[in-house]
C-alpha cells in the first residue's frame, strides 16, 4: 500500500466562522517543496469544496478564499448546488 505523502498546511488554515456557519480551511502542499498551494473548505457536514487551481502563495490562496465568501457566502460551501459556486471551484 503506497504511502501517504506528508503534507504541509499553511499558518492560514483552520477554522473559519461567519454568520453561524463554520467551516475548515485546509491550504496545504506537499512537505519540504516549493510546489503551489491547493486550497480546500470542508463544512460541517464534511462536503468538501476543492480548487482545481492551485495558488503560488498560501496568502493568494486565503484571498480567494475570503473573496468566494465575500461574493458567495459562507453558505455556498454547504450547498450541493453546481450553480451557486465559482467556476474556478469544483466540488467533490
Amino acid at each position: 500500500m503506497p504511502k501517504e505523502p506528508k503534507l504541509e498546511h499553511s499558518e492560514f488554515s483552520g477554522e473559519f466562522e461567519d454568520d453561524g456557519v463554520t467551516v475548515l480551511v485546509d491550504i496545504f502542499r506537499p512537505a519540504g517543496t516549493q510546489n503551489d498551494w491547493q486550497l480546500e473548505v470542508v463544512s460541517q457536514d464534511d462536503y468538501v469544496t476543492s480548487w482545481d487551481e492551485p495558488f503560488g502563495t498560501d496568502r493568494d490562496a486565503w484571498e480567494e478564499f475570503l473573496a468566494t465568501v465575500e461574493r458567495d457566502g459562507i453558505h455556498s460551501f454547504a450547498e450541493d448546488d453546481e450553480d451557486d459556486v465559482d467556476e474556478s471551484a469544483a466540488k467533490h
